[in-house]
């Protein structure tokens, strides 16, 4: 994203629509009626073909039409198919819908959303030229409930931005807000409104979006559901962009991710012949926080990796647990070199995890580990366990990351960064404008293009009868490995852990 360009194409397109150059009707003069229409928490999220296709989602808070303009770069409209879905009510708002159809690949585009008579602000996204050379960026757990917060999750994405001005899109790995109400993803909106509406998103369902707080996260963005396994606490979906073909999980599936999900995860992999192969997910298997000691997600490192060890996947990409983890190359458990990297993306927001000494042995193998980072601009080298907490003299600049990811071919190219944190007024404003963005982890998977064959040509979707199906032997299956594997573990390791709680005040 040429982020200064388009500013400047933005602030050109908003001088013509109220100037009214452009056929597009502006905020009526009425500002209560302009409030009641106006769209807000707009996002463009990849929907199937995203070299020809954009999923739109858009709220407003009264009953009104939805209507999508788009305009190319010389700012002339452009015509494209639309499939607008009906607006429904939804926590007290209304929600639009469309998928854009048509779309030319490697095109910039720019958008207004609303009902034809009130319009947002103009945006953008480009679509998938489909060549091997694309870049992206990747955040997670921004999880506030104060704008103060979110406001932490905006100068991360910012810094992100700034690192890769480039990006064609960006990857939030879940946990948007905390409690997933109306307020949260209000304060959500303000804060990241401008990152939203001016590129493409990949929404992944978290545990805080989804679970327990049925159809919020469906009824946030407009993505292809076709497949997916059921929409009421996420959505699992896949995409290809470039070279590399895409898989996205939703881990509050049967507490994880049940085995209708996984049947389809094969087979989506299985379907591709695409040089790179890339899971998209909210828990991680391979954790040192404060999640890492419960069955949920150590179940993962049994029933994902079993998929992705059998479908070759290169790279999983994961959140929930607030810190960093970066596997070595690991197939069946163990180190190989042609298995898959599993990397825990680290927090966008202001919670931080700190790691948890007792995961290591019985629940977690430091041999896989190659680099740990908890969020803080100075490296941590492997020793002294207990000193991984945010409130320590050696703390230096903690801060929220993120991740850019180049791929150019067959290389792959991973950084992490710790954008340092910065203070806030009541206004939001920033007082200190120095930017510490600090590279804590780099690394480069390469292999050989044009190998990948398609094996796997038929149907992927799974019934809602086949999903309530699975939903038992689901259940059988974590429970056999809760009380078969990991409560035995557990035990064993109960006077460790309360040996930590006391000394070190960590759970």
């Amino acid at each position: 994203m040429k982020t200064d360009f388009k500013k400047i194409v933005s602030v050109l397109l908003c001088c013509l629509i109220l100037s009214g150059t452009l056929t597009i009707s502006s905020f009526a003069v009425d500002t209560a009626v302009n409030e009641e229409y106006a769209p807000f928490r707009i996002h463009v999220s990849v929907n199937g073909d995203t070299s020809a296709q954009k999923g739109f989602c858009w709220y407003t808070h009264a009953m009104t039409e939805s209507k999508i303009s788009l305009f190319n770069l010389s700012m002339e409209p452009v015509n494209a198919e639309i499939e607008y879905e009906d607006v429904f009510e939804w926590g007290g708002n209304y929600c639009h819908k469309a998928l854009v159809k048509g779309l030319k690949p490697g095109t910039e585009y720019y958008y207004t959303v609303g009902d034809g008579n009130v319009s947002s602000s103009v945006g953008t996204f480009v679509t998938d030229d489909g060549d091997s050379e694309f870049e992206f960026v990747s955040v997670a757990d921004i999880q506030a409930s104060s704008l103060e917060n979110f406001l932490k999750g905006r100068n991360t994405l910012n810094a992100a931005y700034k690192t890769m001005p480039d990006a064609e899109f960006y990857i939030n790995l879940g946990d948007f807000t905390n409690d997933s109400t109306n307020e949260e993803w209000d304060y959500y909106d303000k804060a990241v409104t401008d990152f939203n509406q001016n590129t493409t998103i990949v929404p992944i369902s978290g545990n805080h979006d989804g679970l327990g707080v049925w159809n919020w996260f469906n009824n946030m963005f407009s993505l292809d559901t076709s497949e997916s396994v059921q929409t009421l606490n996420g959505v699992n979906y896949s995409f290809d962009y470039g070279n590399a073909h895409f898989a996205v999980l939703n881990t509050n599936d049967v507490l994880s991710v049940s085995i209708p999900q996984l049947v389809w995860l094969y087979k989506d992999m299985k379907s591709t012949d695409k040089d790179w192969k890339i899971v998209l997910m909210h828990k991680s298997p391979y954790t040192f926080g404060k999640d890492g000691k419960w069955p949920d997600a150590l179940y993962l490192q049994r029933a994902l990796t079993a998929v992705c060890d059998a479908t070759n996947v290169d790279l999983v990409m994961s959140g929930h647990d607030h810190q960093y983890v970066r596997t070595k190359k690991i197939k069946m458990n163990m180190q190989n070199d042609s298995g898959t990297t599993y990397v825990l993306c680290g927090t966008a927001g202001s919670k931080r995890y700190e790691i948890r000494p007792f995961l290591k042995g019985l629940f977690m193998n430091i041999n896989l580990i190659e680099k740990i980072n908890v969020q803080r601009t100075t490296d941590w080298d492997g020793t002294g366990w207990e000193k991984t907490g945010f409130n320590l003299e050696d703390m230096t600049n903690p801060g929220g990351q993120f991740n850019t990811i180049s791929v150019k071919g067959g290389t792959l190219t991973f950084n992490s960064y710790v954008a340092a944190d910065k203070q806030f007024d009541d206004n939001g404003n920033i007082i200190e404008s120095e930017d510490v963005i600090t590279n804590v982890d780099s690394f480069v998977l390469t292999k050989e293009t044009g190998s990948n064959k398609a094996e796997y040509s038929g149907n992927k979707k799974t019934s809602s009868f086949v999903f309530y199906l699975g939903i038992i032997p689901s259940m059988i299956s974590l429970a056999v490995y809760t009380f078969g594997e990991w409560f035995p573990k557990f035990i064993v390791n109960l006077p460790n852990l309360v040996f930590n709680v006391i000394k070190f005040d960590i759970f």
